[in-house]
């Protein structure tokens, strides 16, 4: 199966800048958006559904905010629409689609870069969202949780890590996070491919042609729990793919 992870930073203008075609050509088996900004029924699905996809929205209740949407060509046993928390369900922050021997959970965590008050939210997510891992792992223990985390983990990536330890998605206690969360039970499967490789990223700032001057930050991933790592035959970074300040990320599992 390939899992394709994308940021879309809105999938309405993304499908204006040809991402349909982009997807009738990477032809992921599943493919989860981030940050869709719509509601399923403000979007016309017509292309993607002649190429096979079902899809599964989890919006915002804010028009024009946050959403997580999955694509499948092979239907899900089950789709689970948020986590159970209000105030994250509420911001259309998680879905889940399990299929036989594994699940694959899409997450758009939140951002702190606009304020002490979203960087508290964002804080007490990471907190809650490891407890809330840690419980589903005892039911469903080969998870694969993919999305934009909005933290880079290692100075190799981020272009800049010294002018950037005071900045949210590079401070100490978020990399400290994500380290933690990886001791849990998973690996970046990007890693397993690449493990030392600088200059990967899959987010750049639309200001001083930081795209092209390839001046990015990595901070959307694929997880994958230790039980189900040996089935990962590959894992990379789509920069060519332009529809959004992201790029895709990929996974590929026997």
């Amino acid at each position: 199966m390939k899992i394709i992870s994308y940021n879309v930073n809105g999938i309405r203008a993304a499908i204006r800048k040809g991402f349909n075609d982009w997807v009738a050509e990477a032809k992921p088996d599943l493919l989860c958006l981030q940050e869709t900004k719509a509601t399923q029924d403000q979007v016309d699905l017509s292309e993607l559904e002649n190429l096979g996809y079902k899809s599964y929205w989890h919006s915002a209740q804010k028009k024009g905010y946050s959403g997580v949407a999955l694509f499948a060509k092979q239907e899900p046993k089950h789709v689970e629409y948020g986590c159970g928390m209000e105030a994250y369900d509420n911001e259309g922050r998680v879905i889940r689609a399990d299929y036989d021997g594994f699940s694959v959970m899409n997450v758009y965590m939140p951002s702190g870069s606009s304020g002490d008050h979203r960087q508290d939210f964002k804080m007490q997510w990471l907190a809650d969202f490891q407890k809330y891992v840690d419980g589903l792992k005892k039911e469903i223990p080969n998870l694969i949780i993919c999305g934009d985390y909005n933290i880079c983990h290692t100075e190799i990536d981020i272009h800049n890590p010294k002018q950037n330890q005071k900045t949210s998605g590079f401070l100490p206690e978020e990399r400290e996070w994500v380290t933690a969360f990886l001791e849990s039970g998973f690996v970046d499967s990007f890693r397993i491919f690449h493990p030392d490789e600088p200059d990967n990223y899959s987010w750049w700032s639309y200001r001083a042609r930081s795209r092209e001057r390839n001046k990015g930050w990595r901070i959307d991933y694929l997880m994958v729990a230790e039980p189900i790592k040996d089935l990962v035959t590959g894992a990379s970074i789509l920069p060519e793919a332009k529809h959004s300040d992201h790029c895709p990320v990929t996974l590929e599992i026997a």
